[in-house]
Parts: structure tokens; sequence; C-alpha cells
């Protein structure tokens, strides 16, 4: 079969004005509470866009570790690609998909770091194994396997049973100002109603042609 031949039907559920919550994050949390009750794989990851300073985009899957009213937030090490590409632009863009429910979740907005303490915090939750890992991987660096390898070994031999967080590696919240949640429909005519924030803290909410 050729790639062009592949067809996907969407007429699973719909989207429509009366029954969208009345803001981005009660929306989210309703769809997420879906994702989960689905049993979607990995039903926290998400796509997370950012550009470099000539305006090349680049993306790769990250894992969401939380979200509220102050925005969503991953962790990562600082010192990455995607690290480098925030300090130097700070606004990025995340896409979840839950192709068992038939639905994306794209949000755009500004990024900052979280708190040295709220990182701390999420950091001694992980396990040991990560957390050593976060020390071993100079990430987005060269290096070849047996380097990493032996960093490992060195590592997890100096750093004992409870290693602190490094300074190079920590959490991004994306605070949205844009969130469009699409619900695919038949014949290609897929609902996709977006929130966009206005001047302040309200929302408006629109429905683009899909």
């Amino acid at each position: 079969m050729s790639v062009a031949d592949l067809r996907q039907k969407y007429e699973k559920f719909e989207l429509l004005e009366a029954s969208l919550a009345t803001t981005p994050l009660e929306q989210f949390t309703l769809w997420f509470s879906d994702a989960l009750q689905a049993a979607v794989p990995e039903p926290n990851a998400m796509t997370l866009a950012t550009t470099t300073p000539e305006g090349r985009p680049a993306a790769r899957i990250v894992l969401l570790k939380g979200f509220d009213e102050r925005g969503f937030t991953f962790f990562t090490n600082y010192a990455s690609r995607k690290g480098r590409e925030l300090a130097a632009n700070p606004f990025a863009s995340l896409l979840f998909f839950w192709p068992q429910l038939e639905r994306q979740v794209r949000l755009e907005g500004s990024i900052e770091k979280v708190s040295a303490a709220e990182s701390d915090e999420y950091f001694q939750s992980r396990p040991l194994g990560s957390r050593i890992g976060a020390w071993v991987s100079p990430q987005s660096q060269p290096i070849t396997r047996a380097e990493l390898e032996a960093r490992l070994l060195a590592l997890t031999e100096s750093l004992g049973a409870e290693p602190r967080r490094p300074e190079h590696w920590g959490g991004y919240r994306l605070k949205p100002d844009y969130v469009e949640f699409w619900q695919g429909r038949p014949s290609r005519l897929h609902d996709r109603l977006v929130f966009q924030r206005d001047n302040g803290e309200s929302w408006s909410r629109t429905r683009l042609a899909p």
C-alpha cells in the first residue's frame, strides 16, 4: 500500500461550543482525564517545538510533569539544544496527540524556568537511575557509547544513594496564550476550537475552519 493511500476515519466524538469548558485549563483537564481513562500510552508525552536564533524550528518529544493555572511544566537539561534555544527565544509550542480519542491539543506561549525549589522537589521524586542519568549525560553533545557508560560507572560510584540536583538540570513552564482543541470528525471536517488570551487574563473563543 502506498503511503498516500493510508486513511483513518475520525468519527468517535464531536467538540461543540456548547460543551466547551470556560477556560482552556478546564478543557485540558477534562481531555487529559479522558486520555487516562482510555489508557492512551504515555498521555503526557508532548511535542515541544523551539526555534534557533536564525529562526530554524526544532521539535522533540518531552513529558509533561505538571499543569495548573500557572502553565505546563516539563524538566530537562538546561544546557541541551532545547535549553539553549529557549534561552535565546523564550517562546515555544506544545502538541499533544491522543490518536485513540482522535484528539490533538496545541499550545503556544512564553516559557521560563521554574524555581530551584520546584526543580529540587521533582528531582528528588525521580528514580535513582534517572537522577544519576541527569549527571551522566552532557545532553545534545557528541559522545560515544563507551564514554557514556564510563561516565555512568564513575558517577554511580561517586554520587552515592542521594545525588543532589545538578545546576544544569531543572524545569520549564510554558504559560499559554493560545490553546487549540482539535477533535477529528468525518470527511476531514474536524472541530477546531481555540482559546486566545486577550489583554490581561481573560480568554476569547473562536472556531477555525478545519
